[in-house]
């Protein structure tokens, strides 16, 4: 089964200096139809323009992993981490009993466009950890590649729940295959450019749930970049 949340169909945030478009209710945005999938709680897909960010703001017993697909982002927190997170850069705060953290564009001059995504974990209260790594795009091309996990596969950064990130990035008519595992959820988000998911077609923006299929393929239409979630029911 597999069904289709347009892009368009997402909750809109336009503070002037963020631009968001939010597949899980979140902010003023609610919708009950769309509260998360599985532990995917958040899904936003973050503009900020140069010069601002997220003033500092705390968080409890939550993943929030950082894509960043355009531009440069600036992070500071109160377990004393200062980054930039670029492009290629995966980062993840797990923020267990508690932080908090600021966050900014990083550059004056361009904008930063990155998704934020929150996994509810399955551990609570922990002691809050930070991550970051860079992964090359030649390990994604025309595949999937595991960047996040629960026990660092194939050298991905750990989250405290059983489920994992990959990202493919496919070529003009080339595409990247998945085999689900039974019993397991999956959502396919569209970040850059065009394809098709299992035939359907997709553009940015656009995500897709999918449970109980024998693969998932997707085929680069001109190319594109897209994370594949895999997660508990």
């Amino acid at each position: 089964m597999l069904t289709k949340r347009h892009g368009g169909d997402r909750g809109p945030t336009n503070a002037g200096w963020l631009k968001s478009m939010h597949t899980f209710s979140f902010g003023q945005f609610y919708d009950p139809a769309f509260m998360g999938f599985g532990p995917l709680r958040v899904l936003n897909d973050d503009m900020v323009i140069p010069g601002a960010g997220f003033d500092t703001h705390g968080h409890r017993n939550m993943e929030i992993i950082s894509y960043v697909f355009e531009g440069n982002l600036a992070h500071e927190d109160s377990m004393g981490t200062g980054s930039h997170i670029n492009v290629g850069d995966v980062q993840i705060i797990s923020a267990g009993r508690g932080i908090t953290h600021s966050e900014f564009n990083g550059s004056k001059d361009e904008r930063v466009r990155f998704l934020q995504i929150w996994i509810m974990p399955d551990e609570e209260n922990t002691k809050p950890k930070y991550q970051q790594k860079s992964f090359q795009s030649a390990d994604m091309k025309n595949q999937f590649k595991v960047v996040v996990s629960r026990d660092g596969e194939d050298g991905s950064l750990l989250i405290k729940q059983d489920a994992r990130m990959l990202v493919g990035k496919l070529s003009n008519g080339k595409s990247a295959e998945f085999l689900p595992t039974a019993g397991r959820k999956y959502w396919v988000q569209m970040v850059k450019g065009k394809a098709t998911v299992n035939g359907h077609s997709a553009t940015a923006g656009d995500g897709f749930a999918i449970q109980d299929e024998e693969r998932i393929i997707v085929k680069g239409k001109g190319g594109a970049e897209v994370l594949l979630f895999d997660l508990p029911n």
